[in-house]
Parts: structure tokens; sequence; C-alpha cells
């Protein structure tokens, strides 16, 4: 594994909040009013805390939603969420690029499981009809991400919660890369639909928020279902009493704070212009930025290269990726400049061989 070194082109940490003197301070009037370090059992036992039901009604009121739950992560939450709500006889219809932990989450669960290709709606409502004509009687839970992780691009949501409302169907979203950054107040793109009946959403704390951890949002009935039949919520010791008073902090700063949403928005514009203009391969618009190489071999060499000349920036090849789109994963940060992103394109346009800038 390497070492974090240069400038930060590869962690999630949007908006430079795990180094905010503002959730240092909650840290500390934290511990100060007697909140502990760990919660010393699951939350079915000793382990519940003030401070997790806190976050969780400040969490359910600020996205809308009936209920929020509060996890160690974003993998144990959907771990959670795919082998629990979803039942046998159900069909778990998915976006081919949904995250790996939704993958391991159907693994465990009794639904029926089938990929629709990414971000082709006319090719989920054709798995549904195949499915029926087939025997499927069961509900249907679709499932995506609202802004994907390795490629950038957005989903489709309103044509989905479209779809989802004609299949009498549950949608789920992972916002894990959009929250705290995108939609109004940096609520998520699922923000207009939250608080629907069919409407469940995910949003990590451990990315933009600059913590850790992850909520659930939806319907109380569901949320309670979670809490008596999620074996990742039932037998889990309860996530740190202290993130979750942190994650409270971080979600008031993200919304006192609408400048660190401006302020990246801004370097988003300028770093998908730079990478058509010095580099000729057109960006994604958002703050996820991949560069496609393809060849594996080279890849992992410029990506080598561009962090000897101060640039944390990995490469990513399968099977995290699919065969022969080997690429670079350049996230965008507030601990990055709008003169750091130009000249680690032009070092880029260099080591591909793309000719002086």
């Amino acid at each position: 594994m390497l070492k974090a070194r240069g400038c930060d082109f590869s962690s999630n940490d949007y908006l430079a909040l795990t180094t905010a003197p503002e959730l240092r301070l909650a840290a500390e009037n934290a511990l100060a009013r007697g909140v502990g370090l760990g919660a010393g059992g699951s939350r079915l036992l000793r382990g519940n805390n003030p401070e997790h039901e806190a976050l969780e009604v400040e969490a359910a009121k600020l996205f809308n939603t009936e209920r929020s739950l509060f996890f160690g992560g974003g993998y144990n939450a959907n771990m959670a969420l795919f082998s629990t709500l979803p039942q046998q006889g159900d069909l778990v219809l998915h976006d081919a690029l949904i995250h790996a932990s939704a993958h391991d989450g159907m693994k465990l669960g009794a639904a029926q499981t089938m990929a629709f290709k990414h971000n082709q709606v006319q090719d989920a409502k054709d798995r549904i009809a195949q499915w029926r004509q087939t025997g499927g009687t069961g509900r249907i839970w679709l499932a995506c991400e609202s802004l994907y992780s390795m490629d950038g691009d957005l989903a489709p949501l309103k044509d989905l919660v479209e779809l989802a409302d004609q299949n009498d169907a549950f949608l789920l979203v992972d916002e894990a890369h959009a929250t705290g950054v995108l939609g109004k107040g940096g609520k998520g793109l699922a923000a207009e639909f939250e608080g629907r009946e069919n409407i469940i959403s995910l949003h990590t704390c451990g990315k933009a928020l600059g913590a850790s951890g992850a909520l659930v949002c939806g319907q109380a009935v569901l949320i309670d279902y979670l809490i008596n039949r999620a074996r990742g919520f039932i037998y889990a010791t309860a996530p740190s009493p202290l993130v979750a008073a942190i994650v409270r902090a971080s979600l008031k700063l993200v919304q006192d704070q609408p400048e660190r949403r401006k302020r990246l928005a801004d370097l988003v514009d300028h770093a998908n212009a730079e990478m058509e203009r010095l580099c000729g391969q057109k960006g994604s618009g958002t703050h996820i930025l991949p560069f496609l190489v393809g060849d594996d071999k080279k890849t992992m060499q410029i990506a080598s290269a561009l962090q000897d000349n101060g640039f944390d920036i990995r490469g990513i090849r399968p099977p995290t990726v699919p065969r022969g789109t080997s690429r670079l994963r350049i996230a965008l940060t507030l601990h990055a400049s709008k003169h750091d992103v130009s000249t680690m394109f032009k070092v880029l346009k260099e080591e591909m061989g793309l000719g002086r800038s």
C-alpha cells in the first residue's frame, strides 16, 4: 500500500473537512462534556448513546426523511440494506457499476439479483418486463449510486424514480460521493425525492463530511426493520459516540459554509477545462475525474511518475474497473489549488507523450 505523499488528488476529503478546525473544536467540546471514545457494545445492548440518537434525529430533519440510522461505515450500511430489506421472491435490479459493498450485501440476501446497463433506464425497464414475463411476482428494488465513484458520472435519478413509481418498487440511492457536495445545500442528488415512501438513501460520513460512519435514511417502518433484522446492525459494536458528535457538527458546517461547495465547484470547472485543453480528454464534469489510459502497466507507471512529481494520484485497474479501462482516478478536493491542478495536468500531458503545453 502506498503512503499518502504530495498534493492530494486521491482522497475523498472533497471539502477538506478532515482537518477543519471547527470539527476539531466539536471533538474537544464533546470530550469535555463526557462523550466517550467508544460505545462499548451494540446499540441493542449497552452501546446506544444520546449522541447516536441526536445525530439520527438531526439527519432525518436535514434530509427530509422520517428516520435515519447511523452505521459504522458505508460498506456495512450497504451490506445491511441489501442483505436485509429485499425478501425471497423479490428482485434487486441494480446498475451494472454499483459499488462492491452492494454486491456483497446481495450475496447474503435472499432476493434474486439482476444488473441493467450503466445508466440505461430503458434496459432496466426491459429487464423488469423480462422478469415479470418469466414469473417474477415479488417486489422490485432498484439500486444505483447518485455519483459513480470510478466514472464520475451522474445517475438519471428522475427517470429511475419514475420507473420505481410505475412498478411499485423501492429505489435505493447510494449518495456516498455526492453528500456534502452536490444537491441543494449539499444534501445529495436525491434530495428533491427524499421523504417519499419508496426512496431509501445512504449518506456516508467518511468522504465529504470528513469523519466516518454512514446514515441510512427512509421511512420509519424500514428503519425499524433494519434495527430488528439487519445482522450488521444487531451484532456490531455501535459507532463511536464521539464520531457521532463530530458528524453532527459536520452536517451543520456544510450548511453554514456554502462557500466550500462553491470553491470546489470552481475547481471542478477549472480541472475539467484543463484536462481537455492539455490532455485532450473530456472530463466527467464532477469532482471525480477519471483519465482513461487503458493499459494496466502504463496506467500504474504514469501514476508513479505523477507521484514522483508531487501529485498523489492513484492508478485504478481490474478488477475494480473493466479490463481495458484502467485509469487515473483524479479526485478534486479543497486541498489542491487551481495552480496545482494546472501544473498536474501539464505533467500528465508530458508523461502521456502528448506534446509540449
